[in-house]
């Protein structure tokens, strides 16, 4: 290989460490309304990270008369920011769930950069947030959102909550990466790696996986992987013909997936 092609490839190399970040997050900066103009009810919350960060969040309260007495931490994926939730919440809500919707460092207004480490700890504060409010881990689901995934099965081995609904979830970061740009050295070069199979290996939290068979984005096998290495599936619902971000993925088909959830685990 002469030196001018062996230069070229260590500079696109180069390149990709230096941005690999900005292929990974794709935050709206942007601040959201107030909560209550979008969701009736709702309130605007604020929480502080262990690192300083003030984050703004969202949290709706329960339909008085469906009240479970249990919350759903909503952890996103890696775009947008929480009003693109708003029916997600809406239809968690109307089935007796209170609903923290949170916005990571750099998202929905919030100060900061996303990392791994960082999204880790925004989401430890979240929980913080809603014990505070009434919903200690025990009554809480983590649900995380496709990049969520990976942020609430770490976070599950610090504070287990009582059950996990796992949206579009990937074995890990750096095998979906790796699916996606296979001519690169993914593995060499990937700093967060959000690791999600393998942490729920040996977990004994109750696990539901929702995904979607025309999944172009994370591939259905991954998800599919995800699910046999949960140590305590409860439910793996494939969802025929839905993509990565089609309505469903954010409706009443998830909602629907946390209520069996819920009354598989509640006690």
């Amino acid at each position: 290989m002469s030196a001018v092609v062996l230069g070229v490839l260590g500079a696109v190399v180069a390149l990709v460490w230096s941005m690999q970040r900005t292929l990974i997050y794709f935050p709206d900066a942007s601040a959201p309304p107030p909560a209550d103009r979008v969701i009736a009810g709702a309130t605007d919350v604020t929480f502080t990270t262990s690192d300083g960060l003030e984050l703004a969040a969202w949290f709706v309260p329960p339909a008085p008369a469906a009240d479970r007495d249990l919350a759903v931490l909503v952890a996103p994926g890696n775009g947008g920011h929480r009003a693109g939730r708003a029916d997600l919440a809406e239809a968690l809500r109307a089935r007796g769930f209170a609903v923290l919707l949170m916005d990571y460092r750099g998202y929905g207004g919030n100060p900061g950069d996303p990392t791994e480490e960082g999204l880790l700890s925004d989401a430890r504060a979240a929980v913080g947030a809603l014990a505070s409010r009434g919903y200690p881990p025990a009554r809480t689901l983590y649900l995380g959102e496709s990049l969520g995934c990976g942020v609430v099965a770490e976070l599950q081995a610090e504070v287990p909550p009582a059950a996990i609904l796992l949206r579009s979830p990937f074995v890990s970061l750096t095998e979906v990466g790796s699916h996606h740009y296979p001519y690169l050295p993914v593995r060499w070069l990937l700093r967060d790696r959000f690791e999600v199979a393998s942490r729920l290996s040996d977990s004994s939290v109750p696990v539901t996986v929702v995904s979607g068979d025309a999944d172009t984005i994370v591939p259905p096998e991954q998800s599919a992987r995800v699910a046999e290495a949960a140590g305590t599936l409860v439910e793996h619902e494939v969802i025929d013909g839905a993509g990565h971000n089609d309505p469903v993925m954010f409706g009443p088909r998830v909602a629907d997936a946390a209520v069996r959830l819920a009354d598989a685990t509640d006690r």
